[in-house]
């Protein structure tokens, strides 16, 4: 399919995975695409002693776990706290663990990696026992088929879809809300994208049908499947895991989505339709057309 034939040339100008689930995420200037979405996003999961997620609407602290992929392993660091190793070829023992309605199968990486999230993540009189788990690969999580259409879109441990796709007009937009408030302007961080959206206007990635990327290894397909709705966690400031209300109660203002009853909504969830094993890269172009259903 040619540019020409496309209502909207968008490009991608920013790729961000986010290993462990509510963890801080990894920018990327490139970044493999799977059948479960980037490479390494939400393959690891912090859970309490039930087999339970946890996640920062709980324990704000773990937008200041940030991560770093290196060759073979990823390597954590937290204010106060000595780096974490996590090996990508180290697991222990098989677990079962709960995300959201789903019971999945999944890999428990030891004590000392428990160890280190109970003592971060533990306030003065309110102690924590965790554990960190890994996805088990063989585990077939599907998003749900009715926004899907009946395709079979497998998650790791992501909330419900592989992808989520946002726009840089998108959050130009809220941010003129905000200062016209009074308020600060925030980073696209806080509303965890994987793929950030240059060259299109305000909420296009709400309006759009299949998205068609051109990659080296031939086009790869995205197709919009629902809009996100926004829980408490786009308040917390990633720099601080400080939570105000100010970005919340500014996109109640105008961000009511008739297609999910009336929730608050900002950014596409997404499935891969096709381009698996293709790389992502900042830079590469996007084409889609217009929704008119």
């Amino acid at each position: 399919m040619t540019d020409s034939v496309f209502d909207l040339h968008a490009t991608i100008a920013r790729l961000f995975v986010y290993p462990i689930k509510s963890c801080a995420g990894v920018e990327l200037p490139e970044v493999l695409l799977t059948e479960t979405g980037l490479e390494f996003d939400r393959a690891w999961m912090v859970v309490g002693a039930d087999g339970t997620f946890v996640s920062q609407r709980e324990l704000p602290r773990m937008a200041l776990i940030r991560p770093q992929m290196k060759q073979m392993e990823m390597v954590l660091r937290a204010p106060g706290m000595l780096a974490l190793h996590i090996a990508f070829d180290r697991v222990e023992k098989p677990v079962r663990v709960k995300v959201w309605r789903d019971e999945v199968a999944a890999y428990d990486m030891g004590d000392v990696a428990a160890q280190w999230f109970s003592d971060f993540l533990s306030e003065p009189g309110k102690p924590q026992t965790l554990r960190l788990v890994r996805f088990d690969p063989e585990h077939k999580r599907l998003s749900n088929l009715t926004w899907t259409k009946g395709v079979e879109a497998q998650n790791q441990f992501s909330d419900g879809f592989p992808l989520l796709v946002t726009s840089e007009k998108s959050l130009d937009e809220l941010n003129e809300k905000l200062v016209a408030a009074g308020h600060a302007a925030v980073g696209i961080e806080r509303f965890r994208p994987n793929i950030v959206l240059a060259g299109v206007e305000a909420q296009d990635e709400d309006r759009v049908e299949t998205m068609h990327i051109a990659t080296a290894e031939g086009g790869a397909r995205i197709e919009p499947a629902k809009p996100c709705p926004r829980c408490p966690i786009p308040d917390i400031d990633p720099a601080t895991a400080i939570s105000t209300p100010e970005v919340g109660d500014t996109l109640r203002s105008y961000r009511a989505n008739a297609r999910v009853d009336g929730a608050i909504t900002f950014g596409m969830n997404c499935i891969v339709v096709d381009g698996i094993e293709h790389l992502l890269k900042v830079g590469q172009t996007v084409g889609a057309n217009y929704r008119f259903k």
